[in-house]
């Protein structure tokens, strides 16, 4: 008997790359993880197993697109918690630089508005 592979059905991801993609989805919080069911549940031929421990996916069966999907979704919340920890980093260097308790009295805030830009 002679097996038809169809090139677009076969990944080409290595075990280290699916077990990459699913520590991070194992880490995400929930609401990224109803997206990443999303991204899997709006394609047919993606089985979906579910008990009462969650919904089980076999990554080494998905088709190469999908799979790309999911990076590409990982690498965008990667790169948004990246820019929110910076963003937070900053409003604290401004909380205690300007907002601080201990800012000399005699400092006028236009000094400060002045100083910031």
């Amino acid at each position: 008997m002679e097996v038809i592979v169809n090139k677009s059905d076969v990944n080409n991801y290595s075990i280290s790359e699916i077990n990459y993609i699913r520590d991070n989805i194992e880490s995400m919080n929930k609401f990224n993880q109803v997206e990443i069911l999303r991204i899997l549940a709006k394609h047919q031929n993606v089985i979906l197993n579910e008990n009462k421990y969650g919904i089980h996916v076999n990554l080494t069966e998905l088709q190469k697109e999908i799979l790309d999907e999911l990076s590409m979704y990982i690498k965008y919340v990667n790169t948004q918690e990246s820019n929110l920890n910076i963003i937070e980093q900053q409003k604290e260097v401004y909380r205690t630089t300007y907002f601080s308790e201990k800012i000399d009295e005699n400092v006028n805030m236009s000094d400060i508005i002045e100083n910031s830009e």
